[in-house]
């Protein structure tokens, strides 16, 4: 039953990140108009980023939750700042360009990403 139970929890858990991702997508294409291929790689950061936070904390012997609450935090900062720069950088030059120009540089910005990420 111990197991169900954990399993259960894992599955709420997965999902409601898988929904959160989902909103996002939803949330960038009404405002924007457009796919943000980089969405997903935006998020992938931000889980790097409290990981990267969280062990030297949880090193330095603070208690579990404040430890959570700090990575969290310190990845929504992160995550923001890095979307605002990609809409700042690569979508707002482009607002009156042709439909394909920021597609291409929504797959471009992907790409650097998932390719940044590959050096951590």
């Amino acid at each position: 039953m111990d197991i169900l139970l954990q399993q259960i929890f894992n599955g709420l858990t997965l999902g409601s990140i898988y929904a959160l991702v989902a909103l996002g997508y939803t949330m960038v294409y009404g405002i924007m108009g457009l796919i943000n291929f980089a969405h997903g790689e935006v998020v992938m950061v931000g889980a790097l980023v409290a990981l990267s936070v969280m062990k030297p904390l949880a090193a330095a012997g603070l208690p579990g939750p404040l430890v959570v609450l700090i990575a969290l935090l310190v990845a929504a900062l992160v995550c923001m700042a890095l979307g605002f720069t990609i809409e700042r950088v690569a979508y707002r030059p482009l607002r009156n360009a042709p439909r394909l120009a920021p597609l291409i540089t929504a797959i471009g910005g992907s790409i650097v990403l998932q390719q940044r990420a590959m050096l951590i």
